[in-house]
């Protein structure tokens, strides 16, 4: 495959996974605020929401003061904000049409219907443009998963939505060390019941949860559970292991191995040695943020290995 083929491929699922965490970070904004406050209060945990998307300093620019409203339409709409999901779709359609032969008549109508609709939005709903955001991405992934040849170009989607998934959950539960637990806590403390419970709600990790552990929402299990459970499709451990196996298969295909071959196994070997009581320990922040960094220099391996870079 041409690696600008793979390219185009591996971005369009990256911007489609960055798209659906826009809309999760959004919604655990809005539960939270929801809640009563604890700590610095709203524009706190707003500030935060946009830390972990990456985008407080271009919001703080743009706009300047913390409101609800503003960050609705800066993360959702605004063109301006290149992680917005109005930008993420129109990326991710923009590369799928790039290589418009290499995707399935269904995978271009999923990412172009999603496309169209999203110019008929309009913002004042957050939790109805959350949903309808997860929804579009489920079906472009779908559409994926149940038509496209299982060949070298589904390894590059693939690993598009492995490592930005894996960046995504890591920041997303970042989140929930700046905010959700009480200022004076370090991870692990003791915190309310609902609080967690938004955090897995997020993730769309409520009900699998439930099935895991039963009802003992304690924060350990639940951190264990959005890291180190390999059943969990959104778990750290569950990432690392599918962007290791995909990169092993392109290697076979390949008959080369390559420098992001042998990182991917690298970080996948200590994320499944881990304990989660080690991690609380030493740090969650620590953790995730040593996890965010590998994880990055992991995807610039992979562009350095098959793509020509970012797009």
């Amino acid at each position: 495959m041409l690696s600008r083929t793979a390219e185009n491929l591996y971005w369009m699922t990256r911007y489609m996974e960055r798209a659906e965490t826009m809309a999760r970070l959004m919604m655990v904004g809005y539960r939270i605020g929801l809640m009563p406050s604890s700590g610095a209060g709203t524009r706190s945990d707003w500030g935060s929401i946009l830390s972990a998307a990456g985008v407080a300093t271009g919001y703080t620019e743009q706009y300047g003061e913390i409101d609800e409203a503003a960050i609705e339409n800066y993360v959702i709409f605004d063109r301006a904000n290149a992680s917005s999901v109005a930008s993420c779709i129109a990326r991710a359609r923009d590369n799928a049409r790039t290589v418009r032969t290499a995707v399935t008549t269904e995978v271009w109508d999923a990412l172009n219907g999603a496309y169209q609709e999203l110019r008929h939005l309009r913002p004042g709903d957050l939790p109805f443009l959350c949903d309808w955001t997860r929804r579009q991405t489920a079906l472009v992934r779908g559409a994926i998963e149940g038509t496209q040849l299982h060949q070298d170009g589904y390894d590059f989607m693939s690993l598009g939505y492995y490592l930005e998934r894996a960046d995504n959950t890591a920041r997303v539960l970042d989140v929930k060390y700046y905010v959700l637990l009480p200022t004076t806590q370090r991870g692990g403390g003791s915190v309310d019941n609902y609080q967690w419970v938004t955090l897995l709600r997020s993730l769309s990790a409520h009900r699998s949860f439930h099935w895991t552990y039963g009802g003992d929402y304690a924060p350990t299990k639940i951190a264990h559970f959005l890291i180190l459970n390999k059943t969990n499709p959104r778990a750290l451990l569950h990432s690392a292991e599918e962007t290791s196996y995909h990169l092993n298969r392109l290697a076979r295909a390949y008959g080369q191995s390559s420098r992001a071959q042998t990182q991917a196994n690298g970080l996948l070997a200590r994320v499944a040695e881990a304990q989660i009581e080690e991690i609380i320990a030493d740090g969650l922040h620590e953790f995730l943020n040593e996890f965010i960094v590998e994880n990055g220099e992991l995807a610039q391996s992979v562009a350095d290995s098959y793509l020509f870079g970012p797009k």
